[in-house]
């Protein structure tokens, strides 16, 4: 049976996963020229991080709705390798120059990205093969998200290769984070009970496409 102390817990979850707060503001990064390479590497390796956590609000919803339909370390880590393998691709390739992402369109398909995992989460009770490639697929997307964001905190170009590669490694750090912290709170424990689905799956699933939904709208039509 699921009982009320066990409904509270979900709700107390759900809440701190769902609504967490933005608390900290990116500002450009003063000149780093004369900074070691080691110095350079742990700065943009924390900005990566908490460019998820605590400001990646959307992109810590897209990890949350990958973990929920199959909360497996190895299959959420699987997909959230193919995430930042995607993702790394299209920030390396904007912060050279090479593709120049509109940010009006990048940002209401990244929450409709959000959206589309979390609906499939609802309709489908087992995870398909084909969401690696969808995953693949939205993590271009992101990583132009990314980009957008680094653009604005700039990169010191005497070590630019280096900073690029850890603020995307602090990225992964800040995911990974996010996928331990559901599988330790929830995925460990009630995973492979019977009302997994029907309590977890698609009661978060649904509070997550909802809020897609709005910011879809919010970035189409107020950006």
């Amino acid at each position: 049976m699921f009982d009320k102390n066990n409904n509270s817990r979900f709700f107390i979850i759900c809440c701190f996963f769902l609504f967490l707060p933005q608390l900290l503001s990116a500002h450009a990064i003063a000149d780093l020229s004369k900074f070691s390479r080691t110095d350079v590497a742990l700065i943009y390796l924390k900005l990566g991080f908490t460019h998820i956590i605590p400001l990646g609000i959307d992109h810590i919803l897209f990890v949350l709705s990958l973990f929920f339909l199959n909360p497996k370390l190895k299959v959420v880590i699987w997909q959230a390798t193919a995430f930042t393998v995607a993702h790394s691709i299209t920030l390396g390739l904007a912060m050279y120059g090479l593709i120049t992402p509109p940010t009006y369109i990048i940002e209401p398909v990244i929450a409709l990205s959000i959206m589309f995992v979390a609906i499939e989460n609802i309709i489908s009770d087992k995870l398909k093969p084909s969401r690696i490639l969808i995953v693949f697929g939205f993590g271009l997307v992101h990583g132009m998200g990314f980009a957008s964001a680094l653009t604005g905190l700039g990169l010191p170009q005497n070590q630019f290769l280096t900073s690029l590669i850890t603020f995307n490694l602090g990225v992964e750090l800040g995911q990974l984070t996010v996928i331990l912290f559901a599988w330790f709170l929830i995925g460990k424990w009630f995973h492979k009970k019977t009302w997994y689905r029907k309590r977890v799956v698609i009661p978060i699933s649904s509070v997550i496409a909802v809020i897609a939904l709005y910011w879809t709208i919010e970035r189409t039509f107020f950006p």
